[in-house]
């Protein structure tokens, strides 16, 4: 019998095609001056996006789309580790001494790689198999295996306050926490994974005291607009100066050097003051649409694996989505994720085409 040829979700890839497309233009737009300023080239940044991050992340989602969903969970775990071992090399130097501050780049010479952007997608095809491999297993401890979850997210954990890179590590985490929840686990195991959450949120908050300032002015908006509070307060007049149909495309005055971090966590307030209620309302509803598209696509997969990647994929974007937008809103503090997309980075453009890819080969099996 021949084989059946079957084609992926059309208003999931219509809606992954818009994101794509409306991230290219946004960032077109919004990096305009910086990169002028710094490189006498209105489309550096818009460039290397495309050359580093656009190219080979297509090329990396047409081959996850092609990919053999079964061969995808065998190697998930060899994938999961390789991006960790690819941190611990980042953070080596810093261990012994070499390096002090933030340290989250690999340097391949031509281009850097941000390792943890790839670790984001990995982890969940990782968490993934690793249920997929419980739930075929007539006898077993359902404590031992929350032990292990622990274990490894402690791992993982302790990497990434050695970066730093808290933000990057809470994704991971409620993404992690998310495909247990979904998996066969008992409800108490999800209950205690949120306590142990909360508490150690609580503690890394008390450990830093750039996380206090954020947290501060959070609750109070208006602390020391100068200082500390300069970001969320140039945010919230960015976002506001938008209006119902926004200043004009390429008409913003914030990214004329008022606005800090303005081609990565803070691109939708540009796009939201040149494009106003309106375009901010496009974009959100075309994350609202891949949202929807991706939980049907989870939802009607018959295989363990196949479900808890397209529900952990699909989370990854949304959740990222939310944090960037409510931060630049004031609704929660700074975190420093990228919108899915739109902001500037090579690794996590190619990182999410390639879970796109994934959620669309998924798809196909629905």
């Amino acid at each position: 019998m021949a084989r059946v040829s079957r084609k992926p979700d059309a208003i999931l890839l219509g809606s992954c095609i818009a994101l794509v497309v409306f991230g290219i233009l946004i960032l077109a737009s919004v990096s305009a001056p910086i990169a002028y300023k710094k490189f006498d080239s209105s489309f550096y940044f818009l460039k290397h996006q495309v050359i580093f991050g656009l190219i080979p992340g297509l090329i990396g989602c047409i081959v996850a789309f092609k990919a053999d969903l079964k061969q995808v969970r065998k190697w998930a775990p060899f994938l999961f580790f390789a991006s960790l071992l690819a941190i611990v090399v980042v953070v080596f130097p810093k261990i012994i001494g070499l390096t002090k501050g933030t340290v989250r780049w690999l340097d391949l010479k031509i281009t850097t790689v941000q390792p943890a952007e790839f670790l984001k997608l990995t982890a969940i095809l990782y968490w993934a198999s690793w249920w997929h491999s419980k739930s075929n297993q007539k006898v077993r401890n359902k404590n031992i295996d929350l032990l292990i979850f622990v274990v490894v997210m402690g791992i993982i954990g302790l990497l990434f306050a050695l970066q730093p890179d808290v933000s990057t590590f809470g994704v991971i985490v409620i993404l992690a926490g998310i495909i247990y929840f979904l998996g066969d686990s008992p409800f108490w195991h999800s209950a205690l994974l949120v306590i142990l959450g909360v508490c150690a949120f609580a503690f890394l908050m008390q450990s830093s005291e750039y996380r206090q300032n954020r947290l501060s002015v959070f609750l109070n908006p208006d602390t020391d607009p100068m200082g500390i509070g300069y970001q969320l307060k140039q945010a919230l007049i960015t976002v506001g100066s938008g209006g119902i149909t926004g200043v004009g495309i390429g008409f913003s005055e914030q990214k004329f050097g008022f606005l800090p971090e303005l081609i990565s966590d803070s691109i939708f307030a540009v796009f939201a003051e040149e494009t106003g209620f309106i375009g901010s309302f496009i974009l959100i509803s075309l994350f609202t649409v891949f949202f929807w598209r991706g939980l049907r696509t989870a939802y009607f997969s018959k295989d363990k694996f196949n479900q808890l990647t397209a529900a952990g994929i699909t989370s990854w974007i949304i959740i990222q989505t939310l944090m960037n937008i409510m931060a630049m809103t004031g609704v929660m503090p700074l975190t420093g994720i990228p919108l899915p997309f739109v902001s500037y980075g090579g690794s996590a453009l190619i990182s999410e085409l390639i879970g796109l890819g994934l959620l669309l080969n998924i798809s196909t099996q629905t």
